[in-house]
């Protein structure tokens, strides 16, 4: 088991990851916000799904599901149809606009990953992509479990730290 020092390090880490996601936010379309790009991501990996779903897979309420969701509809980039299981339901579904988006999207991230990582091997990355993978998999499906208890969970805990630093959507 590493020591304290490895694991505050990579709290401080995690933390400092946020500027990866940002410049990964800067390089999106104007009209495709995390949010929506959210949506369109996770649409084209798990398929046709209900709203609920999506917000569960989101990590956020219905009403910020909601908002993404008419987002993309008012673009056409998915459509909702309804549930023929729950007439009440609606059913979540890319359109080929969608996937398009998704195509630019993609893109957009893989060129910028490239310029960024261009100094590293192949081996480097998938080196990092296994590691990133397996510390995933530690935490679980952590989008849709709740957070195990920790008895001394304080706001300078580094549980704590770690907790409000890692906890974004998809």
């Amino acid at each position: 088991m590493a020591e304290r020092t490895q694991y505050e390090e990579l709290m401080r880490q995690f933390s400092a990851f946020g500027a990866v996601r940002r410049e990964l936010g800067r390089i999106m379309p104007s009209d495709c916000p995390g949010g929506s790009a959210a949506v369109l991501t996770l649409l084209d990996r798990y398929g046709d799904m209900r709203m609920s779903k999506l917000a569960e897979l989101l990590s956020v309420d219905m009403s910020v599901t909601s908002r993404h969701v008419a987002h993309v509809v008012d673009r056409g980039w998915i459509e909702r149809s309804p549930d023929p299981a729950d007439k009440r339901s609606r059913i979540l579904r890319l359109t080929p606009r969608g996937r398009a988006q998704v195509d630019e999207l993609s893109r957009r991230t893989a060129q910028l990953l490239a310029d960024r990582l261009s100094d590293w091997n192949d081996e480097e990355v998938g080196q990092l992509i296994q590691l990133m993978a397996r510390l995933r998999a530690s935490f679980g499906d952590c989008r849709t479990a709740a957070p195990p208890p920790v008895a001394a969970d304080t706001p300078h805990s580094p549980h704590h730290e770690l907790e409000h630093t890692t906890r974004t959507p998809a």
